[in-house]
């Protein structure tokens, strides 16, 4: 089991959820290679792009993002997404370990529309990840 008790992750988690903050995502990592305890490393008001350049290779790590789009001319839309991020060169016994520990981390990160599982930075490009929400968000007039 993931350790997910350090009450700052739910401080981080209330501040990505707030309408009044302009924090728009949260990276949780591990505390060491051989820690189950998941601390905020982390958080940031540049949405995807700037969360795609803090993510290490080496490790893996969940993020939590506020995704604003619009559906039409005269609409905002923000849905949550839920990112499990396994690094190109994350070690072997961590990897095994993240589908136990994303359930754990689900207790605490509870609500989003879209969970990604991002292997390469380009997984976390915007415009796919959209497209993703408006399919999840149920009617949608434009064709997508």
């Amino acid at each position: 089991m993931a350790d997910v008790s350090d009450f700052k992750i739910d401080e981080a988690y209330q501040d990505v959820r707030s309408d009044k903050s302009d924090t728009n995502w949260l990276l949780l990592d591990y505390e060491s290679d051989r820690s189950d305890k998941l601390t905020v490393t982390q958080t940031g008001a540049g949405g995807l792009a700037e969360l795609r350049d803090v993510l290490a290779d080496s490790k893996a790590s969940y993020a939590y993002v506020r995704v604003a789009f619009s559906n039409d001319k005269e609409s905002q839309r923000e849905k949550f997404i839920l990112v499990v991020w396994i690094g190109p060169e994350c070690k072997v016994m961590r990897k095994a370990k993240i589908s136990v520990h994303t359930a754990d981390v689900k207790q605490v990160l509870r609500v989003y529309s879209i969970e990604v599982a991002a292997r390469e930075k380009d997984d976390l490009k915007e415009d796919p990840i959209i497209v993703r929400l408006r399919k999840a968000g149920g009617a949608s007039y434009d064709g997508v």
